[in-house]
């Protein structure tokens, strides 16, 4: 069993609900964002635009969310000095710099420039997440990203702070031009990517749901994956939307939740069709509404399926960590 330590268990209650439940709104989006808002030319929506719609998205929907998810380029800063992140609500802000270094098959993570733990530590943020394009069975690459969340994940035991990790798969040679052949050896690649990255000491797993749903459709087979998924897992994990459908994402975390997940961390899947309409008040007529009610029915299905995050560990809710006399001595 890892050992939690007392900074880690503040930060991961700030980002869970009360009951334990991760139901976490994902605003970090750079590069997708931007293309989005302007397909053509995505190079040219402003630093303005984008915090714009930072602003938007985290006023509508934070209060709905156990914790958001937000960039420090655009989202994190912005959205604290404007007071639209609640009290009662996490922060978790990303570390990687957006898209990756060398070729879509060779796909290469890099933290951002002059970024790092210790300043998403000092802003007051409740946790640390970074994404990583992951391939098990590209053995040189895997080694180097591996070297990477292992230097940042004892970084974050450094500054006690929670560290959360995304790995995403891609199809690389033949599976390129076949997402059939892809979303058969998806299942493998998100199954063997949860043993990989959870032999680390990390916190919590940001985990793609292990089968495509228009291929298999079997409910079965997929809780099935699932609990394949939740055994490789040695800490707990979410799903994440990758961009879904917003029906078909709520299926996943129904049946993620029932095979042990421990709630989700969503994003275009809640929110991204607003991103195209031009007007700004009804831009925020459409979060409130559409978006904010597609939140609240996520809630609903984790805190009716969903695994609290301590039950990983072993833990009861009142009972998270031995304080001995005089532990503030070694802090």
């Amino acid at each position: 069993m890892k050992r939690l330590s007392i900074g880690k268990i503040r930060g991961l209650n700030q980002i869970a609900n009360d009951d334990g439940i991760f139901t976490i709104c994902a605003l970090d989006h750079r590069g997708s964002l931007r293309r989005i808002i302007d397909e053509e030319h995505p190079e040219e929506v402003s630093y303005e635009v984008m915090v714009e719609h930072k602003l938007e998205l985290c006023s509508s929907l934070a209060r709905y969310a156990s914790a958001v998810l937000l960039d420090p380029l655009f989202g994190a800063a912005q959205c604290i000095s404007k007071g639209v992140i609640p009290k009662g609500t996490g922060l978790l802000v990303s570390l990687e710099a957006t898209g990756y270094s060398g070729n879509k098959e060779y796909r290469l993570t890099q933290p951002l420039d002059n970024w790092g733990i210790e300043k998403i530590k000092r802003m007051g943020a409740s946790a640390a997440k970074i994404l990583v394009y992951y391939r098990p069975d590209l053995k040189e690459l895997k080694a180097k990203l591996l070297k990477t969340i292992s230097s940042l994940a004892e970084e974050c035991i450094k500054y006690d702070l929670p560290f959360l990790v995304e790995p995403v798969s891609y199809p690389v040679g033949n599976e390129i031009g076949s997402p059939e052949e892809f979303a058969a050896k998806k299942e493998e690649l998100v199954i063997q990517t949860a043993q990989d990255i959870t032999s680390l000491p990390i916190d919590v797993l940001k985990a793609e749901f292990p089968a495509e749903l228009h291929y298999k459709k079997d409910a079965a087979e997929l809780v099935n994956l699932c609990r394949q998924l939740d055994a490789s897992s040695q800490v707990p994990w979410v799903i994440l939307s990758a961009g879904a459908d917003f029906e078909i994402f709520c299926k996943q975390v129904e049946i993620a939740c029932q095979a042990g997940a421990s709630g989700f961390l969503g994003g275009r899947a809640i929110w991204q069709e607003v991103v195209t309409i031009s007007d700004a008040k009804e831009r925020i007529c459409y979060l409130q509404t559409v978006a904010a009610e597609r939140l609240k029915r996520l809630n609903e299905i984790s805190n009716r399926y969903a695994v609290p995050w301590y039950k990983k560990f072993g833990l009861t809710a009142n009972d998270l960590l031995k304080v001995k006399e005089g532990w503030y001595k070694g802090y």
